[in-house]
């Protein structure tokens, strides 16, 4: 047995059987132990950004993590900004990050950095493997960190550990990451706020309290006291869909977003962080609520959010309330027809949308009314671009489709920001993938434009004006995508968008359509 060998055993110990990988020298001793575990699933993915993105969908959509295989210092310094959406949305993943051997390290060979400091921005936890003896231990360790943190762990595998042989004890019986409960503090100081407060509070919901499972406790406790549910501008995972609770989601626009927040006296924030703009404004607020406003934190993404959400409606009381089941179609705007346009995708993918579906939402401006739509649209999972780093779209999706092969899985992607990361387009041909990616191309960076006008600069010239367009020369996405394995087709009218996405639905494995708008 050699380290590698103890890593896979560990990895897998702990549940972590999918790897993300784009591994280099370093790490060959890991993959040729990979070959000796049939049980771990190996998923190459052409660039950094992909892997890390992958990784974040996958856990997303499981609740645990997968791991994210990476050569050495520039190769994670290629998948950051996708660990920092992953980071963001509270998504366990293990990194295991390859490095030269350690006493290579002296001699300062070319890839030779300073990993540590390049991880530690976008984990929450990382180690340094000392030995082969140390690699079961430390595998052990970022397991549970990811786990227990609901974030990254990050794991610097030496090449020497790798290949070490070892006779340190192998990692087999494993006990489960249990969360800490709440105290009957921050019940009752939620529980006081919300008999004090009727009309005037509300709850920020965000990780597991978004999930399926615990949303119709949420909803009987809204119900009963008058109470407002919220979920944040950019939303790593929810449940919605026919059957499932309204949830208001507050406005990108920080005047929207603050008069949208402004009545309330108290906000309890239940696995949420507190609402804050995305940017910094000239003349406008940071926080998004009132300064009067009073934050109690219920419970943190880290706490063991159904028992805080049975607790809280346990100590509140009260009969349970019988509420009609939403029951009415999913937009009630008619077929769309003439040239497509972005509201027409928005409209025409709500009324297709498959029974139990996942999307991840990276179109940002192009499909803003997507949500509103397809409220009562079949029930679904949405996700979205959680850390604002762009290009996580096309990953994301192909991480939820390896977690969920038996759900169709669908992309909605603007042009520019997929360019980011298109060769998750090979690893979703290369793995059969079940992903509809549907391409917004309008040509350009449609939210720098809005951006512009945000920051006070209503008019702009030629210079600015070649930041934010893409359209010389054109992309073309539908040859991109047969470049990369994967079928495509371009639509210019409704007409031709519906049939295409009908078709993509019936029909299993990747499928990207370009929609002109």
């Amino acid at each position: 047995m050699n380290g590698a060998d103890h890593l896979c055993d560990t990895l897998i110990a702990h549940g972590v059987d999918v790897c993300f990988a784009n591994p280099g020298t370093s790490e060959m001793h890991f993959v040729a132990a990979l070959d000796r575990k049939p049980q771990m699933r190996c998923i190459l993915g052409l660039f950094e950004g992909v892997v890390t993105g992958a990784a974040d969908g996958y856990a997303r959509m499981t609740g645990k993590p997968a791991a994210a295989l990476l050569h050495t210092g520039p190769g994670l310094a290629n998948g950051l900004a996708n660990l920092h959406n992953a980071r963001r949305a509270f998504s366990p993943v293990v990194t295991v990050v390859g490095d030269h051997a350690s006493y290579h390290l002296d001699y300062d060979a070319p890839l030779t950095s300073d990993i540590e400091s390049l991880a530690l921005p976008m984990s929450e936890w990382v180690y340094r493997v000392k030995s082969a003896d140390d690699v079961a231990r430390g595998a052990s360790a970022a397991c549970v960190a990811a786990q227990r943190l609901s974030s990254v762990a990050t794991m610097i595998l030496p090449a020497d550990a790798a290949w070490g042989e070892t006779r340190a004890k192998k990692i087999s019986n494993v006990s489960p990451v249990t969360k800490p409960a709440i105290d009957d503090h921050q019940v009752k100081a939620a529980v006081k706020a919300i008999r004090n407060h009727p009309g005037r509070c509300g709850i920020l919901l965000d990780g597991e309290a978004l999930h399926a499972e615990n949303l119709s406790l949420v909803e009987e406790i809204a119900a009963r006291h008058d109470v407002e549910l919220y979920v944040p501008v950019f939303i790593s995972r929810l449940s919605r869909g026919l059957g499932r609770p309204s949830l208001k989601r507050i406005p990108y626009p920080v005047d929207e977003a603050v008069a949208t927040l402004a009545h309330l006296d108290v906000l309890i924030l239940v696995g949420a962080i507190p609402p804050v703009a995305f940017f910094a404004y000239p003349g406008k607020p940071s926080a998004l609520t009132p300064k009067t406003c009073k934050l109690i934190s219920l419970a943190t993404v880290r706490d063991e959010i159904p028992n805080a959400l049975a607790r809280l409606g346990d100590a509140l009381g009260g009969q349970p309330i019988k509420r009609k089941k939403k029951i009415k179609a999913a937009s009630s705007n008619g077929m769309p027809t003439g040239p497509l346009t972005e509201d027409a995708v928005a409209v025409l993918l709500a009324q297709a949308l498959p029974d139990q579906a996942i999307i991840s939402d990276e179109a940002l401006t192009s499909a803003r009314r997507f949500y509103a739509l397809s409220e009562n649209a079949p029930q679904h999972d949405y996700m979205m671009v959680t850390g604002g780093a762009i290009g996580v779209g096309i990953p994301l999706s192909t991480g939820a489709a390896v977690a969920c092969p038996n759900r169709k899985t669908i992309a909605l992607q603007a042009d520019g920001s997929g360019m980011y990361t298109l060769q998750g387009l090979w690893t979703q041909a290369r793995e059969r993938l079940d992903v509809v990616t549907i391409i917004l191309n309008n040509r350009g960076y449609a939210i720098l434009q809005h951006e512009m006008k945000n920051v006070g600069v209503p008019v702009h010239g030629g210079n600015a004006e070649r930041m934010m367009r893409i359209d010389d020369p054109g992309l073309n996405w539908v040859s991109l995508a047969a470049g990369m394995g994967v079928e495509g087709a371009r639509a210019t009218t409704c007409k031709e968008f519906s049939d295409l996405l009908a078709a993509a639905f019936r029909r299993k494995g990747p499928f990207l359509i370009e929609a002109m708008i």
